[in-house]
């Protein structure tokens, strides 16, 4: 029997993008696991509300708990001072992971393969918080030495991380896709109700970190003063985010909401007119593809990664000259939300570019990813 452990802690921890990412690729790595292999999920020590949300997010997965909690295991890893429960290849959804020295070739069973969603640690350290950015670092040239892959959701990704890590062939892209159990509610109306949410908006999915640019989006609400911009994700900072609108003459036109389930989140996005992705720094674009699943027209910036994802989906805004910034993404939506036209060619080519991707191949390839190992 051939045993691969997923380290599924990021559902229950990670930020809402890598959370999603790491629950829709494990229920991918079950379903397409060959015959005669095993899956078994691995988990910090949690609340057993967290083992609760697993066990119904991933049915059926068989769970392997650490006995130490999350902080402690994320500093035990780091020091490579402690290993797995259980036995079998390794797959983790993040940098999270027991990087040790290990002889694969004596063990084939002992390959480990580890997940970085962006580059930002390097390319763009100010933008994240320091003990984020030392523990990344530092977790990245563990993996450098001791893990047998390393996954990235895109090439623009990969290329950001050759010019910092001496990862070679190791580097493997494998991104997301839209969600499997986002979709509109036969009640979306009356759930942006029950939100209070009003009728014409714009929606980001962010949070308040300087890496989502929402501050950016914020000050461009300024000229589009027709319209209201929903931000979900970014309700625990609330009171900054209003505050930054307030500055911008915005405040009385957003709104603020935390995480939501996934049939509120359907709702948001049936109701919303334009879909803007405003980041200074990005991986993937997680939120921005399930916006192309709904059919939204999409404004997006130049991150690489990004514009690798949207291809020719999107209406593209540049960062460079961070002052007018804000203006083009003003102008850019303003455009969108003025011509008709051109949001019907935006909604029609999301929908197209959301079936690119899919889970099911993203599993099919991390089964490939440790077949060639």
């Amino acid at each position: 029997m051939i045993a691969l452990r997923v380290i599924v802690d990021e559902v229950v921890n990670g930020s809402a993008g890598v959370a999603r990412y790491a629950e829709e690729l494990t229920r991918a790595i079950v379903a397409t696991a060959p015959p005669g292999t095993q899956v078994t999920g691995v988990v910090a020590s949690s609340p057993e509300a967290d083992y609760r949300l697993l066990a119904e997010r991933l049915p059926g997965l068989p769970l392997r708990k650490s006995a130490l909690a999350r902080r402690e295991l994320a500093a035990a890893w780091h020091r490579g001072l402690t290993g797995l429960p259980g036995s079998g290849m390794v797959h983790a959804t993040s940098l999270l992971a027991p990087l040790r020295r290990h002889d694969r070739v004596a063990d084939p069973a002992s390959q480990i393969a580890v997940t970085i969603h962006d580059a930002t640690a390097w390319t763009g350290p100010e933008l994240l918080p320091s003990r984020t950015v030392s523990w990344t670092r530092a977790m990245a040239r563990r993996a450098e030495r001791h893990a047998d892959a390393v996954v990235v959701p895109t090439h623009a990704v990969a290329e950001e991380l050759d010019g910092e890590l001496g990862l070679g062939d190791r580097l493997r892209v494998i991104g997301g896709a839209p969600s499997t159990t986002l979709r509109r509610p036969v009640d979306a109306a009356a759930r942006r109700a029950r939100l209070g949410l009003p009728e014409r908006y714009l929606l980001a999915l962010a949070g308040w970190e300087p890496r989502t640019g929402i501050g950016a989006l914020l000050t461009a609400m300024s000229r589009i003063r027709d319209r209201a911009l929903v931000i979900v994700g970014a309700a625990a900072a609330r009171e900054e985010v209003l505050a930054a609108a307030g500055d911008a003459g915005a405040d009385d036109r957003v709104h603020v909401l935390d995480r939501l389930h996934d049939d509120d989140l359907g709702a948001v996005l049936d109701g919303a007119e334009v879909f803007v992705q405003p980041s200074l720094a990005a991986g993937f674009g997680q939120a921005m593809v399930e916006a192309f699943a709904f059919g939204l027209p999409v404004v997006l910036s130049d991150v690489p990664a990004l514009v690798e994802v949207a291809a020719d989906a999107g209406l593209v805004v540049a960062r460079g000259d961070a002052e007018r910034y804000p203006a083009r993404l003003a102008d850019a939506l303003r455009g969108v939300l003025d011509d008709d036209a051109l949001r019907g060619r935006l909604a029609v080519a999301a929908a197209d570019r959301a079936r690119a991707f899919s889970w099911r191949d993203s599993g099919e390839k991390v089964w490939q990813l440790h077949a060639d190992l």
